[in-house]
């Protein structure tokens, strides 16, 4: 018998690495931005005010068929000095965005098991793929870092793509790096909205990785999909692609 799947595409940001340790880091790059936007408030409350003009921005450029995420921070720091009472300038932007590049450059850790999980699965004669909604600036360092870049099949970004998930063409990018059908590909995500959805549009199956009380950027923006498992490992992978 036929094996059931020729790849398995994993999402980056929230799926191979949890987003909840550099949320809790993310405080300290917020007290910097206080001091150079000269705002006097406590850290709770510019903390609360990041929180929603981020979730601002997110909405705002979530349903658009491709963007630079570069865009959706400078947005972001935008909404949330205005919320203070600031007017952020083009250094400001550029200033966040690369301090923000930083900080999850040097704090972002993979999930337990996922070097392995990738390991297993490539040694199972499966192409491994990441397909992610970033710009390069981030993700190529960040498969560098970690280790990643020597150990999976492909990669490919929404900028590489010039197109965003749940859109069909970063999907299709990816499929023909893979030589794969949607109907031999696993996608693995942790958004309903723009991984389950988009890859399920195609014919792909699918699998979410839970985090609780740690939902993924621009949740909510777009309608969701169910998937068709859902995991709280990495590990739990393997039984699926390998059916």
């Amino acid at each position: 018998m036929a094996a059931r799947f020729e790849a398995v595409f994993f999402d980056f940001g929230g799926t191979l690495f949890s987003y909840r340790p550099m949320r809790r880091g993310t405080v300290g790059l917020i007290g910097r931005a206080v001091e150079r936007l000269g705002v006097e408030t406590d850290l709770g409350t510019a903390a609360r005010a990041y929180g929603l003009a981020s979730q601002r921005a997110f909405a705002e450029y979530v349903p658009r068929p491709y963007y630079l995420h570069r865009d959706v921070f400078h947005a972001a720091f935008r909404h949330f000095a205005e919320s203070l009472g600031r007017c952020a300038s083009p250094d400001d932007l550029d200033w966040f965005h690369e301090a923000q590049r930083v900080h999850v450059l040097e704090e972002f850790r993979l999930r337990e098991g996922a070097r392995e999980t990738i390991a297993a699965l490539r040694e199972h004669g499966l192409h491994v793929g990441i397909v992610s909604n970033i710009d390069d600036d981030y993700l190529v360092p960040m498969l560098e870092r970690c280790g990643l870049a020597s150990a999976i099949d492909a990669w490919t970004s929404s900028e590489q793509a010039a197109s965003c998930k749940p859109q069909p063409g970063i999907y299709e990018v990816a499929l023909g790096k893979a030589g794969a059908s949607p109907q031999q590909v696993l996608f693995v995500g942790d958004s309903r909205e723009q991984d389950i959805a988009g890859a399920r549009a195609l014919g792909m199956t699918t699998a979410l990785i839970v985090e609780p009380d740690s939902p993924p950027p621009g949740a909510g923006a777009l309608p969701g999909a169910d998937p068709d498992h859902e995991i709280g490992a990495l590990a739990e992978l393997l039984p699926l692609a390998r059916a």
